[in-house]
């Protein structure tokens, strides 16, 4: 199923360069790896936020079948003994996609590991196309389906499933990387110059948003969001009643804690708490960065992008609290997540600093690309 879903976007990649050149054609190829290794992170947050991660019990297949339809004895009985547990012929058939769909964007990160290399000596992507960008992506995808892997086998661990969305960003940021080094190859996007302190400030932002996502997965994976069902306040109280050490233990299974007991609501309100708070500071942060990208003459676009990125991602937080969590906004929010990695790691990949901008300039003999 991951090389028959493949199939599709390398052939049409290749049907609409034919007469391009092998570095656009890698380009175009990147490009669509990348927009569906974003479509495959929305649909994990699908997945876990319609309770499918147990759909199917087993790992890689269902039941030992390749598809539900070769386990649907297996689902029907288990279902019949829990019909509001896990496994449901739906709930089954929405994470073999989810797995169908990763295997393919495995098999197209694959394709661009294979084609780097192929294509090291090659004067056309040596100059600035390393393949081991590539190659630590493949490694990375491989990671990531470990941990796919292990989110079955180990029954929705907290852990696990928190450091399987991060990957997904992680890979995302890896795509967005040689997405922006191949259009500066073709000449299709220049580096800006910009000073060093906004550089620093697009690296430190980025950081702070990994920490942000980080939190927010804590959150949806421990099922917390309905902790604190109002907004500004948290149960008619500024400052609730919070057991933090209990909702940050951090390896532990689903809904316990590590004496096997349940953990506590205050636990759990905790976990949503500091997810807020940290969401202000974030929001701070990447709101003051958007407005000195927009003031920078070669940047605007790129600020307005955060802009509005940032008030969806405010406005997907507040309808996952005051609307009781629909499925809708709780998905728009983690992709707003994915997209403002995306947006941050290639303009942190297309930048210079002035210091590093004159160095290159003396080198290259005034001509800066």
């Amino acid at each position: 199923m991951g090389l028959l879903l493949a199939s599709g976007p390398l052939l049409m990649v290749y049907l609409r360069n034919r007469s391009a050149s092998p570095l656009g054609r890698l380009h175009a190829l990147t490009v669509v790896t990348l927009f569906l290794t974003f479509d495959l992170v929305l649909f994990g947050a699908f997945t876990r936020l319609t309770d499918s991660g147990l759909g199917c019990p087993d790992w890689p297949g269902c039941y030992g079948s390749a598809s539900p339809l070769g386990a649907s004895l297996e689902i029907e009985t288990a279902q019949q003994a829990m019909p509001t547990g896990p496994v449901t012929a739906n709930k089954a058939w929405i994470e073999m996609v989810h797995r169908y769909l990763a295997m393919g964007v495995g098999v197209l990160i694959t394709v661009l590991a294979g084609t780097a290399w192929l294509g090291r000596k090659s004067p056309i992507t040596r100059p600035v196309i390393s393949p081991w960008w590539s190659t630590v992506t493949w490694i990375w995808v491989c990671v990531q389906g470990a941990f796919g892997a292990l989110t079955v086998t180990m029954k929705l661990f907290p852990a696990i499933v928190t450091l399987h969305l991060l990957g997904g960003y992680i890979l995302l940021a890896l795509l967005a990387v040689q997405v922006t080094q191949l259009a500066q190859q073709q000449g299709v996007q220049q580096m800006s110059l910009v000073s060093s302190r906004l550089q620093m400030a697009v690296g430190m932002a980025l950081a702070l948003l990994f920490v942000q996502s980080a939190s927010g997965a804590w959150v949806s994976t421990n099922y917390a969001v309905l902790a604190c069902a109002e907004f500004p306040k948290c149960q008619g109280q500024w400052w609730p009643q919070m057991d933090f050490g209990g909702g940050f233990e951090f390896w532990r299974p689903l809904g316990l804690n590590r004496q096997g007991a349940h953990i506590s609501f205050q636990a759990l309100t905790a976990i949503h708490f500091v997810h807020r708070l940290l969401a202000i500071v974030t929001l701070a942060v990447l709101a003051a960065l958007a407005w000195k990208l927009y003031r920078h003459d070669s940047l605007q676009r790129t600020g307005r992008t955060l802009g509005i990125l940032l008030a969806v991602q405010f406005a997907t937080g507040l309808s996952n609290v005051v609307l009781d969590w629909p499925i809708v906004a709780a998905v728009l929010h983690t992709g707003g997540a994915g997209a403002m990695v995306v947006v941050l790691t290639s303009l942190w990949a297309s930048t210079i600093s002035v210091r590093e901008g004159t160095d290159a300039l003396r080198t290259s003999g005034g001509a800066l690309a």
